[in-house]
């Protein structure tokens, strides 16, 4: 068999391995994050957040066509993903083949078959220590866009190594033609996929030039630099932006309709480009042709954007930036939704403002042509510095920077202590924290912040470990019990770093260009991201390419360990050793370790709890929802599986839009419109964006129908005139009042005829905060003309501070709290850690016992960090419901809902330290039910680990500085609870127990009762 059948044969035996496994570990439906909103616009063709994935949603699209039914599309739509990465892993393999022979053979004839079993070797063990990696793997098995941008990667880099082979012979330049067309459509699916230009670029050089310098590096590295750029900016943003103000000539000066400057402006590049083609070739003008048709086939590729336009035209239900024309289209590519943030030269973090500047003009679509919403503005700051890095004035990000420098709450950054916050937590713990995950180990799956107990790196070898995280032999359960405390021992890491250092002294060109691949998917992203501390979550996947070159050299080091065996044995026996030390070194050794965290085949829980958000509403209602995780799952859910279609979610991060408010005057699936009354032309771009509090000193509670007409006023006595000349609306005042009539609410079901007595004549309330926002303000438009007939809800995970001051009305009636025109009180039965409010218990009794579903959370083998979160705060609903029933002298109904809780949940088996509260609650309520038997187990289990966590904390607290005093006295408070708790209720074997506890870790951490 010839090599090129065995390479090919080999090739697709990864693929097959990686796919399998990843369809085994497949997530059977949707997951956290961005999935839900991914599959439900793969499933509908729809439009996603900024800045779209067109290709990955049509691909997407074309996978559901397989599913039997609604419930198994995100089934398929997963499998889309696990197929890009086992591709990828294949692409991997041939790209690791093909540099391993070149060391070989140069290219010369065919390697021979001791070279074969290395080449093979090499390949097997760095495709499949990728395959098996833990960030790679987590996005393998969901519907994430991360798996299938890897695989345009994988195929670049596999491609410009065909071309090297093929350079010399006629023709090969078709190699860079389909290199071009790959990255015009990874456009469509993720940018990651440029950042290899530069290392292509370097690969072009070196094997056009004879004899490659130092400057014809640079040079070559300039290039390809310059031609990321123009794809990055020049095509992807420049082209629209042109496109756009063609349009805007077109429209505003000439006439036309809306759309004739960009289809002119389309003409324009189509026939510009057909005459440079036709004039390299008449002019014989080679790197003019290849430049033209490159360009040409990187607009095809791109033109996969055509989707998002005319999708956008149809209004479809998920319709995010509504971009249908030229300049929301614009917007929607530059991801303005988001902001920027300085780069080379900018604020430190106390910086002033000084002054402003205007630095564009923002245009939105008229009636009939393109309106002026309002101007850019960019701040002067009276401090800047190059290369900016600790630079934003969030309150929480200021007390992170100046805890992790050392700065006390008056001192002022400095160019240096900008260096160090840059060098140690921007790269150290936000780039070779998850570099480590990959190649030497993982401590377990809880986000890290910088504690010694969450989210490191680990080796497995307790000396070494021990001098970053203290003694390892002290671990808590919360550590050894987590699935992803996974050691590698550093082998994967080892072997890479033989791998890199043998390819640098067999081939410095090849070596240096996978450098500059692992660099540029690395380190660059790091610098072009400048992120901010506390981020939402762990950000690994925005590294996945870096790792993958990191695997190159993974299975290169399986030539070196060959080299060194074989000067004790035959070359053939060396190879084949070489590959089995390298087999189990990496790939086995991470299978092993990662299987268990990344094996999400039982798992249902972003889905089943979404159904539990929606099914904790009534009818028709109308929820109120913030973030990603209490949102896209229930897009999902009622997208796809068209479960609850009647209820119009609304998400309060995108209602601050005019196009998203928009999109709620319209019906969606089974959900009526909502009804507003404000026309759209008061509340478009630019307009009423944020209206100002000015105290107008009114006497008491004011009706918010009579602020939202004075606010929505033209008139000019309803507008103040600030300093830059501009008329506009303010806030009279912050006192609101709803007044209530009791027939409506007993008419529209919202509470009984036998609670009529509780209806409030009026609900008054403060409006936090100096201001009033476009999304608050038709909160208010909705509230004051609703009347009661649809139900409104906020989902239980939206913050206080979005309740605009209705807190007080909020009745919890499961996983959403329910606006009513009565004031709820604190339960009086309330536990010592915390009040318990009163809820609405004959809905939400239904709902925990009847309705909600529990996502397999008590038998799924592996539950990621948000279902692990999302155990906890189902716990508190138990709980919430339990100590109502009990004050109203239900306790049938109590013990019937804390046997629920413990037949759903895996309150013994989730080992995270911050579930002690939530046990103990759990405890305090069985024993107040008089289920000793129950509360007994629980709370022996509670308190060891709890003493497991106190003494790691203690052990750490002998050689390391600021230890999380927090953690401490919150384990000796839950400990000196259960100490309470065993003598009130007469257990004496577990007081004694709990009490010798207590006593001993106040001693060794000086506490004193």
């Amino acid at each position: 068999m010839t090599y090129k059948k065995i390479n090919n044969l080999f090739g697709w035996l990864t693929f097959l391995i990686a796919s399998l496994v990843y369809i085994l570990t497949l997530e059977p439906t949707a997951s956290y994050w961005d999935c839900g909103e991914f599959i439900s616009a793969a499933y509908k063709l729809q439009i996603v957040h900024q800045p779209g994935a067109p290709l990955f949603l049509m691909i997407g699209r074309l996978f559901s066509l397989l599913a039997a039914d609604e419930t198994s599309v995100a089934y398929w739509v997963n499998v889309s993903s696990a197929l890009s990465s086992g591709a990828t892993i294949m692409f991997l393999f041939w790209t690791i083949t093909a540099l391993g022979r070149k060391v070989a053979t140069a290219y010369k004839g065919e390697p021979n078959t001791t070279q074969t079993i290395t080449i093979i070797g090499a390949g097997l063990v760095g495709a499949l220590a990728y395959a098996f990696s833990d960030t790679f793997w987590f996005s393998a098995v969901e519907a994430e866009v991360y798996a299938m941008s890897s695989l345009f990667t994988a195929i670049v880099f596999w491609a410009i190594l065909k071309w090297d082979s093929h350079a010399d012979e006629p023709n090969a330049d078709k190699w860079l033609l389909f290199i071009a067309y790959v990255m015009g459509l990874s456009i469509g699916v993720h940018l990651l996929n440029l950042l290899a230009i530069p290392a292509i670029a370097l690969i072009y050089y070196f094997r056009r030039t004879e004899k490659a310098t130092s400057k014809g590096i640079i040079t070559a590295l300039f290039i390809g630099i310059v031609i990321l750029g123009i794809i990055q900016y020049g095509i992807i943003q420049y082209l629209v932006k042109f496109g756009a103000y063609f349009d805007l000539f077109f429209v505003n000066t000439i006439g036309l309709g809306f759309g004739s400057g960009v289809i002119f402006f389309a003409l324009l590049i189509v026939g510009l480009s057909i005459w440079l083609i036709q004039y390299s070739i008449r002019k014989n003008k080679p790197v003019l042709n290849l430049a033209m048709l490159s360009f040409v086939l990187i607009i095809l590729g791109y033109s996969s954007f055509a989707m998002i336009v005319i999708r956008a035209k149809a209004n479809p239900t998920l319709n995010n930036s509504a971009p249908d024309n030229a300049f929301s289209l614009l917007s929607y590519l530059n991801r303005e939704q988001y902001g920027d943030r300085p780069l080379a030269y900018g604020q430190y973090f106390d910086s002033k403002v000084v002054d402003s500047k205007e630095t564009s003009t923002i245009y939105r679509k008229g009636e009939h042509k393109y309106e002026v919403a309002g101007k850019r503005t960019s701040y002067v700051y009276d401090r800047n510095t190059l290369f900016p890095r600790m630079y934003s004035d969030d309150r929480g990000h200021i007390s992170v920077y100046r805890d992790w420098m050392n700065m006390s709450e008056s001192e002022s950054p400095t160019f240096g202590q900008n260096l160090g916050f840059f060098g140690t937590y921007q790269v150290g713990f936000m780039y070779m924290r998850y570099f480590l995950w990959n190649f030497a180990g993982r401590q377990n799956d809880e986000q890290g912040y910088g504690e010694y107990t969450k989210g490191n790196w680990i080796s497995g070898i307790k000396p070494l470990d021990a001098l970053r995280l203290g003694n390892q032999d002290d671990l808590p359960k919360s550590i050894t019990e987590n699935k992803a405390y996974n050691r590698l021992y550093f082998l994967p890491l080892i072997l890479g770093i033989i791998g890199a250092f043998w390819h640098f002294k067999r081939d410095q060109k090849d070596a240096g260009v996978v450098a500059m691949l692992f660099f540029f998917t690395g380190l660059a992203i790091v610098l072009y991201l400048n992120q901010t501390p506390n981020q939402p979550r762990e950000r690994d996947y925005a590294y996945a390419g870096s790792f993958y070159a990191f695997a190159i050299w993974i299975g290169l080091g399986v030539f070196a360990i060959s080299e060194w065996i074989g000067k004790f044995l035959n070359a053939k026996t060396a190879g084949v050793m070489a590959t089995v030390i390298g087999l189990f070194a990496a790939p086995i050794l991470m299978a092993k370790e990662e299987w268990n965290d990344h094996d999400r085949s039982g798992k249902t829980t972003a889905r089943d709890l979404a159904k539990n958000y929606l099914s904790s509403c009534a009818p028709n209602a109308i929820l109120f929802t913030y973030g990603d995780n209490d949102t896209y799952p229930l897009w999902y859910v009622q997208e796809v599986e068209k479960f609850r279609p009647d209820i119009r979610i609304i998400n309060l991060s995108l209602f601050d839009t005019d196009w998203y408010i928009n999109q709620l005057r319209k019906p969606f699936n089974e959900s009526q419109p909502i009804n507003l009354t404000i026309p759209p032309a008061a509340y478009v771009s630019g307009v009423r964006d944020v209206l100002f509090y000015q105290d107008f000193q009114l006497q008491g509670h004011q009706e918010i129908g009579d602020i939202f007409e004075f606010v929505t006023s033209d008139n000019p006595e309803a507008k103040v005139q600030y300093q830059n000349g501009k008329s506009e609306n303010f806030l009279p005042t912050k006192q609101f009042k709803l007044t209530v009539n009791a027939n409506d609410v007993i008419k529209s079901g919202t509470m009984k005829a036998s609670e009529t007595g509780r209806i409030l004549p009026e609900l008054t309330w403060t409006l936090p905060g100096n201001y009033l926002t476009k999304g608050q303000l038709a909160i208010l438009d909705i509230l004051a003309h609703n009347k009661w007939q649809r139900p409104v809800y906020f989902a239980f995970t939206v913050p206080s501070s979005s309740f605009m001051g209705l807190d007080k009305y909020l009745f919890n009636e499961g996983f959403a709290l329910r606006l009513l025109p009565k004031e709820k009180s604190n339960i009086a039965n309330s536990s010592a850690l915390s009040e318990t409010e009163e809820v609405n218990t004959d809905a939400m009794y239904d709902n925990v016992m009847n309705k909600f579903l529990w996502g397999n959370m008590k038998t799924a083998s592996y539950l990621d960090p948000e279902s692990t979160k999302m155990v906890f705060l189902s716990v508190n609903k138990f709980i919430e419901l339990t100590r109502n029933l009990i004050t109203e002298g239900k306790l049938d109904s109590a013990k019937k809902v804390m046997n629920k809780c413990l037949e759903v949940l895996p309150i013994k088996t989730v080992y995270d330290a911050n579930f002690a509260l939530g046990k103990y609650e759990i405890v305090d309520v069985l024993y107040q039910l008089g289920m000793k038997k129950e509360a007994s187990e629980i709370l022996d289990q509670t308190a060891d680990l709890v003493q497991g966590e106190l003494n790691y904390r203690y052990s750490i607290s002998k050689t390391k500085e600021n230890l999380a005093g927090r953690d401490v006295q919150l384990g000796l408070f839950v400990l000196s609870q259960f100490e309470e708790m065993t003598k009130k209720y007469q257990e004496d074997a577990l007081h004694k127990k709990i009490d010798d506890q207590l006593k001993s870790f106040e001693a060794k951490f000086g506490f004193s009762r």
